[in-house]
Formats: structure tokens, sequence, C-alpha cells
């Protein structure tokens, strides 16, 4: 494979760092620069590089490089690019500019201008041109200026190689702690030696746990990009899908095989808010069994009960909020004293962006490395804690006491709001009225229309960017109230460093106005999914809980998935599908819980065909089937398998006559799958006018497909729906609880258009 030329920036004092990693990673003719490291390499080690470097912000590759003087060579010189050969004239971009000369000082001019000159070459080459999408392009460029030259990149990383895919924007303060960050912190500190030979790891402010996540995954040589769902080079044209799926399962046989016999990974902080968030990110890391926090003060510290000793690495508080110099310096020597007193044999590593916060520690340190983070210079101490480097008060601060300690914690050292107080804030008084409003109008419609699963809530207030779902129990449940809270990555308007506490006052509040008891809020945090991890558990608890939808009854589950098992925008969609299927062959492809073949059941339907990949789904859809008195059996049938190979198998079979054709399809494909269980990747609005033509050969003579999607801004592609018709019903099938998000879900009638031939 030909040589190529790459970039990996990254944060001020990780070059080092980042560049033992990328040559690690094959690379070859590394150089460190400021806050980047260049090299040359292959295809398949620059993807390598986006999947397990730990410290690399974004990985660009070069694409040209030209003179750059003005506007004018700017726009020949990215026009000169073959762009037919790199973007589809489909897909969406957008341009990062940094760096500027003396007539180009404006960065979104750059932009505009190297946008413009993209959009005009593709327009010339095939008469058609990308969009722009500032938030998740399937393409971004990167376009630097230096020296009265320009050098104009891919980024393949898309979206920064922080986002590892386990923790939604807005999760911690304002001052969070980076994934990359950490991981150099971890690195620096010895961790990978450490945990090799077995030792713990602890942190006893652990906020929302990004260093024990970071480290956890190391001592389980889990890829750091494993989790995303999103790269900038999965729509690129020069993507090589077989190197990157080979190099996706190395990465999942790597951290299978090294996910077992793990050393103890704990970690602890005093803010009951920032640890729930720290459960919930280990609990989407996949990291549930191997790493574990709990509340607690740090006067409380001390080793796990038959660890070995190994490393307590942590970044305390140290923001100008908690209070003055002395009590800060209290903390710290609570930590020193703690340390000393009973963690004889292991080592420490303390993040501080003040060398007196460091002394207050009391133990000398042996090692200092120089960090930036943020606007800040910080510094990580490293501490050999040996019997003669006893705790020694420093200055004039007196040896604290565990009782001396502020009630803080967090991971971005902010002071915390007061608790144990019933008063409201004013926002949260403000998403009280507002919910209660909302509840009190779908409620009167809910009543109506005899609904009990409904969305009462969806980011109608910015500050407060949450869903929030009423379920309420049938049958054996009957009774029982259930408020489902989904948080969404908070807009720019919305302060970071009140997200976390302004989560805490939703929860708080739905629990009140829906009358819910505060055990049976359920939070969530929506996040795009890559594969099928929309399967993967989020808890362990196994609870179903049975509801009512009319005359039917279904088990959701609130707890252990991301969906419950209910889609409850689907609702009109599912009374569609009752209403047309009496007397009817129905197929359910991408099946989920199997709802719909209960409607269709219940409609009438000759027959039912449940198509899943998903074990877990086939037998949930199963006893949704038999929790309303349909029986799996020929006439109601259950199968497991990739649905596109299923499909096409199953067309031939209709077409040789072994089985008959279906009168009404439903197809709800996922967004994006690369299931390793499937034979390819399979992306929505790539893949759905193949799929959609594929599904027709299934239909008997009039058939329907009812085919939905969540994908956002999908738009179907009519042109290569050759022979087939689509009549858009979206805008009918947005129930009312729904209206305040009308993208929600997309959903077409397909059938064959009327020139076409039918099967008889």
């Amino acid at each position: 494979m030909d040589e190529m030329r790459f970039a990996a920036p990254c944060a001020s004092g990780l070059e080092p760092l980042l560049a033992e990693e990328v040559a690690a990673l094959g690379a070859e003719d590394v150089r460190e620069t400021r806050g980047a490291v260049t090299f040359s390499a292959d295809l398949t080690t620059g993807y390598r590089v986006c999947l397990w470097s730990r410290t690399a912000s974004r990985v660009l590759l070069e694409l040209a490089e030209f003179a750059c003087a003005d506007a004018d060579e700017l726009y020949a010189g990215v026009a000169a690019v073959p762009w037919e050969e790199h973007v589809h004239p489909d897909r969406t971009i957008a341009v990062n500019a940094v760096g500027t000369t003396e007539r180009l000082a404006n960065t979104q001019f750059v932009a505009r201008r190297v946008k413009d000159a993209v959009v005009d070459r593709l327009r010339e080459r095939t008469g058609r041109r990308p969009s722009v999408d500032l938030d998740r392009p399937d393409v971004r460029l990167n376009l630097r200026l230096r020296r009265g030259r320009a050098t104009l990149a891919l980024d393949l990383a898309g979206e920064p190689l922080h986002r590892r895919g386990y923790r939604a924007p807005g999760e911690q303060g304002a001052a969070p702690l980076k994934e990359t960050l950490a991981a150099a912190l971890l690195l620096r500190a010895g961790w990978p030696v450490v945990a090799a030979r077995g030792g713990a790891l602890i942190d006893p402010f652990c906020g929302s746990g990004t260093l024990l996540i970071e480290g956890a995954l190391m001592a389980a040589d889990r890829a750091p990009g494993l989790l995303r769902d999103h790269w900038g080079f999965t729509s690129w044209l020069g993507h090589d899908a077989t190197a990157w799926e080979d190099l996706l399962a190395e990465a999942d046989d790597r951290a299978e095989a090294g996910g077992t016999d793990l050393p103890a990974i704990v970690g602890s902080d005093n803010d009951a808010t920032a640890v729930e968030l720290a459960r919930a990110c280990i609990r989407r890391a996949g990291l549930g069994g191997c790493v574990d926090v709990s509340v607690r003060a740090i006067g409380e510290l001390e080793p796990p009960a038959g660890a070995t000793p190994g490393l307590v690495v942590t970044n305390p508080p140290h923001g100008i909020r908690l209070g003055d110099a002395a009590r800060l310096e209290a903390l710290y020597g609570v930590l020193g004293q703690r340390l000393a007193a009973g963690f004889d044999g292991w080592e420490a590593a303390v993040f501080v962006t003040d060398a007196r916060l460091a002394r207050a520690v009391g133990l000398r340190s042996h090692k200092r490395y120089a960090f930036a983070s943020g606007a800040l210079k910080a510094y990580l101490y490293l501490f050999q804690i040996e019997q003669e480097n006893r705790y020694q008060p420093t200055g004039g601060v007196r040896a604290p006491h565990a009782a001396d300690a502020p009630a803080t914690g967090r991971e971005d050292g902010r002071d915390p709001s007061p608790s144990g107080t019933d008063e409201r804030s004013p926002g949260a008084e403000m998403f009280a009225n507002r919910l209660r409003k909302r509840y009190r109008h779908l409620g009167k419609w809910a009543r109506r229309e005899g609904v009990t699963c409904y969305r009462v809530y969806d980011a109608d207030l910015p500050e407060y960017n949450v869903a929030v779902d009423r379920y309420e129990g049938a049958g054996p449940d009957e009774g029982r109230r259930f408020a489902h809270v989904q948080e969404y990555a908070p807009p720019a308007s919305v302060d970071a460093d009140r997200a976390a506490e302004r989560l805490a006052e939703a929860l708080d509040v739905t629990a009140d106005v829906l009358g819910v008891a505060p055990g049976d809020v359920v939070l969530k945090v929506r996040r795009r999914q890559r594969g099928t991890e929309q399967y993967d558990r989020q808890d362990e608890r196994g609870e179903s809980v049975q509801v009512a939808e009319g005359d039917l009854r279904f088990l959701v589950n609130l707890r252990d998935y991301l969906d419950t098992g209910l889609f409850l925008d689907h609702r009109p969609v599912r009374a569609l599908l009752r209403d047309r299927a009496a007397g009817t062959r129905f197929c359910n492809l991408f099946a989920y819980t199997g709802t719909a073949s209960v409607y269709a059941a219940a409609g009438g339907a000759a027959s039912t065909t449940t198509v899943d990949l998903s074990a877990t789904y086939i037998d949930w859809a199963e006893r949704n089937l038999t929790l309303n008195g349909f029986v799996r059996s020929e006439e109601h049938r259950l199968v497991r398998a990739d649905v596109l190979a299923w499909v096409a198998e199953e067309g031939e079979r209709i077409v040789r006559g072994e089985v008959d054709a279906y009168d009404l399809v439903f197809c709800d494909p996922p967004s994006f799958s690369n299931s390793k269980r499937m034979d390819a990747t399979f992306d929505v609005q790539r893949d759905h006018a193949a799929l959609l033509t594929a599904t027709a050969g299934l239909l008997a003579r009039d058939g329907l497909i009812v085919f939905s999607t969540n994908r956002r801004g999908f738009a179907l592609d009519r042109a290569a729906l050759t022979g087939l018709d689509a009549e858009d019903i979206t805008a009918a099938t947005i129930p009312p609880d729904f209206e305040r998000n009308p993208q929600v879900h997309a959903c077409f009638l397909v059938r064959r258009a009327v020139s076409e031939g039918r099967r008889a």
C-alpha cells in the first residue's frame, strides 16, 4: 500500500507520548512538532492510529500542500485536488481552518473559500454538490496555513478522539479532564507497568470516572476508539472498508482476551451525583464488572482488601470556587496523610495546577511532568510511598484531620452546590412549571386515547436538555409508575459547569411532578451507537415491567438497555399495521422486540414472520407474542438471522415457489450496523434503496412495505428505487407527544410502481 503522510494533533505536553505511541503502532519517520506529531505510514496504519492512540486529538491524512499567499491561490490550490475521488456529491462536508497569513487572517473566510473550491469542482465534474454539516459531516477537511503555505488534509477521526463513546457531552463539569489527558497522566505515572504486575488502581477524587475508565481500558488491552460510532473516513471515497473491518475484528479479539483477570480498579468521591455519572459511564464503557466506584470522603481512603500494591492517581479539586487557600491545602493534606498511613509500597500520582498544593500533600516527590490543562499550566507529581517518606505538615498549615476536609471532590475541582435543602433553584422551578404544564396537557390526551406510556417533556428548555417518558404498569405491575429520563448533549448555550447539577435537579423534579418514587426514575444518556451496541446491557437487573398499549400488553426493561423495548413514537405506525393486517401474510424485518408483530397478529394477520439478528430480541419478541395469546408456531414464526441475507434467501424461495409471498412487510432498520455477525456494514442512508428493492422481492400482488427509520436528516433516494413508488406518510405518524420533535422518525409506504409487473 502506498505510503502517505499524516499529522496527529495533541495537547501541549503530550507530544513525546504520542510520538512513542504512533511509532509503536507502525508509523515511520515520526517527528514531534509543537502540538502535533507527523509521520509516514500506509492507510491501514493510519486507521490503526485512529483506533488505538490514547493521546492524539485527531489524525489528519495530508491530501495536498501548496503555496498560498492570498484567497486566489487558496482557491486554485484546493480546486486542483481531484475531489471526485474523495467526496461523494450527495454527502456532507465541513472545513476547519487553522493558522493565518498576511492576507488570510480570518479562519472563517478561509474555511468558506476551501468549501467553495470543493463544491465548485464537484458541481463541475458531477452536476451535483455536497451540502454542509458543521456538526457531524460525512467528510471533514482541515486546512492549515503556515509561512505562506497551505496543507490540506482529511480528518480521519471526524470528531475529536477524546470522545471515546462512553460519555455524553456535558457529563463533566466546566473544567473536565479530557480522556486523552487522563491517558497521558496514566502513561506518565507508569500505570501499564503497574497493571502488568497485577497492581491495583485507585482514584479517591474520581469525579465522573475518567482516570479509572482510561486505566481499565489500558489494563484490558481495549482500543480507546472501539466504542466510537462515527469516523471521518467511512464516507470518504478512498476508504478501505476491508482493512478497517480487519482492525476492528483484531481489536475485538484483543479486548475479549484482555478483559479477564484485571487488577482491582476502584474510585470514590464524596459527590454522589458525580459518582452516579461515573457509574453510568463505566457501564456504557462495558466495564461494569471491572471498575467499582462509591461515595466516600477522602478521610476514609484506604486500600481495597486483598489488593496488590499499585497506583493511586488522582486529579483533586483545584478550582478557586472551593474557597480559601487554607481549606484547599487542608484537603491535599488529608490526602497525603491517608497515603502515608495505609499505602506503604504503593505509588501515587497527583495532578495539580499549583505547586503549593503538591507541597501540601506532605510527601517527597521524585518526578514532575508539565502539561496544559485547558488554559492552565498543570503538573503531575509522582510519589513513592515508603516508611521514610511519611507525611509532614508543610509551611503554616497544621496537620489536618479528616473532619477538616471540605465537602467537595468533583473531577473539575469546583465546589458543588449546597445540598440538604428543599428549596429549588429558579431554573429547577422553571423546569418544574414546564414539566407540570406538559403533563397536564398531554395527560388529557392520553386519558382520552387510552395511552399510558408517552413522552411528557422533550428538551423544551435548553438548560434542561432531557427527554422524560412516563410508563404506567399493567397486569401484575398495575399501579406502578416509572419515569424514563434520557439526557441529550447540552447545546453550546448551556454552561457546562451547571450541566450535572441541572441533571440532578431534573431527576428530583421529575419524581415530584409525575408522582414517581425516586428509585423508579431511571436515567439514560443517549449517544450514537456503533454496530449492535444498542443491544448491549447498560445494567444487569433483568427487571421487566408489563405495560399496556390499548388492549395489548408488552414487556419493557427500563434499566438494562439503552432503549426500553417499546418505541413510543411508533405508536401510530403500529396502529397502521394493525389496520392493514387482516388476512395478510405479515413480515417484520429488524423486528427488535416484536411489537409490530403483536399488532399485526392482533389485527387478524393470517401469519406473522419476525426476523432479527439478536437472540435477546427474538426471545423478547416471543414473550411479547405469548403475553398477548399468540404462540410461537408455523403461524407465528420467529427467525434469528442476518436480515439482509435472509431477505435475499427468502426472495429466492418465493421465486422458486417454495413459500408464499408476503402481503405486508414492516421494515425498520438500524441507522448503522457493523456487527461481526453480518457480512458487511449497513448504513440506512447509503443502503436503503438496495434494501427496499430486495424487500420488494418478498411482496405478493399489491403487497405493501411500511418503511421507517429514525436516522436524523434521512433523505429517500427515489431515483434509486427502480420500479417502486414511495409515499411519505411521516407527518401522519408523529403522535402528539412527539410533535416537538418531528424528525424523530421518517415513514413511507412503498409499493411496486403501477407500470411494473405484479406477482401472481
